[in-house]
């Protein structure tokens, strides 16, 4: 095959459909499917493939007996192109909505340590200045937001640059993220002024799911104690689940410090007096360099940054 072409040779020879019909492959499984989706036919899209690897560069798939096999090469053009979509679905979306003289719809992806305080002030500020502004906003672990981002269904993600080629996006850091252990306020554990690692081991735990930042961090805690995880966990980002398995039992889990304290501070847990030795990176705002910011979006990372909460 050819060498890689350049960025502008690449877009010349680069068709939409051609991106449409490896999504479709992505979507049905095989090829045959794809072609029926997109109203083509078979010989047709076996062509149009073709096309698609020589203008890549690259063999996208292994064909493997009748069937056709994704290569890492397809992999990460794939990965590509679920963004070129989000993108042209983000655009449509944008238009649509000035068209219907809306103020346009923003949507953020928030690990929850930034929920209590950054994310809170920001939300007040863009309301006050764009009160017609439809906004949504994910919570969830920062790998699963990165890739939502990366897909284009979110605008702006606040969260961690786990696993992310920076490269293609522009991360400003906010703050670090202490962690804290809770229980119940009526577990064992609470009547101590100082807890060992030891003495939480014969508790059942929740922890978050795995490849998240602080799911990392705890088994890198277990790690120095050479401890394996406890069994029978329960995996959960979700935050009011963690917090109500808390209340009825003598479970143990790990938060965010900023979100555990405020519960805390009403009495609805207790924080155990135990110092985790491993810490999180800065979570920040991140957003992709390929795609421009509304004015709406960019005003609210203004405000997250800056801690406004007026205009």
């Amino acid at each position: 095959m050819n060498s890689p072409d350049t960025t502008p040779q690449l877009l010349n020879r680069l068709r939409m459909r051609q991106v449409s019909l490896l999504l479709a492959i992505e979507q049905q499984g095989t090829l045959r499917g794809a072609s029926e989706a997109l109203g083509m036919t078979q010989p047709g899209a076996t062509k149009m493939l073709h096309d698609l690897e020589d203008a890549m560069g690259y063999a996208l798939f292994d064909r493997v007996g009748r069937g056709l096999q994704m290569t890492a090469s397809g992999q990460c053009v794939l990965s590509y192109f679920r963004g070129m979509r989000g993108t042209l679905e983000a655009l449509s979306r944008e238009l649509q909505e000035l068209k219907q003289g809306s103020a346009g719809k923003l949507l953020i992806g928030s690990i929850m340590a930034a929920s209590p305080g950054h994310l809170t002030h920001a939300l007040i500020g863009i309301k006050k200045q764009f009160p017609l502004l439809s906004i949504e906003i994910s919570v969830g672990t920062s790998d699963h937001l990165v890739k939502l981002l990366q897909e284009g269904t979110l605008d702006l993600v606040i969260g961690r640059t786990t696993g992310l080629p920076i490269r293609d996006y522009e991360f400003r850091p906010i703050a670090d993220e202490a962690l804290a252990v809770i229980v119940s306020q009526t577990h064992p554990l609470t009547k101590k002024t100082s807890v060992p690692f030891e003495a939480l081991l014969p508790y059942p735990w929740i922890l978050q799911p795995t490849g998240s930042p602080m799911r990392d961090v705890m088994e890198r805690e277990f790690g120095l104690h050479h401890t394996p995880l406890p069994k029978g966990l329960i995996e959960t980002a979700s935050i009011l689940t963690t917090t109500n398995l808390i209340a009825k039992t003598h479970m143990i889990a790990v938060i965010p410090d900023s979100v555990a304290s405020r519960y805390a501070r009403h009495k609805l847990l207790s924080i155990l007096p135990y110092a985790i030795q491993n810490s999180l990176s800065a979570y920040g705002s991140i957003a992709r360099r390929d795609r421009p910011l509304s004015l709406a979006a960019s005003k609210f990372l203004e405000l997250l940054h800056s801690g406004e909460t007026s205009t």
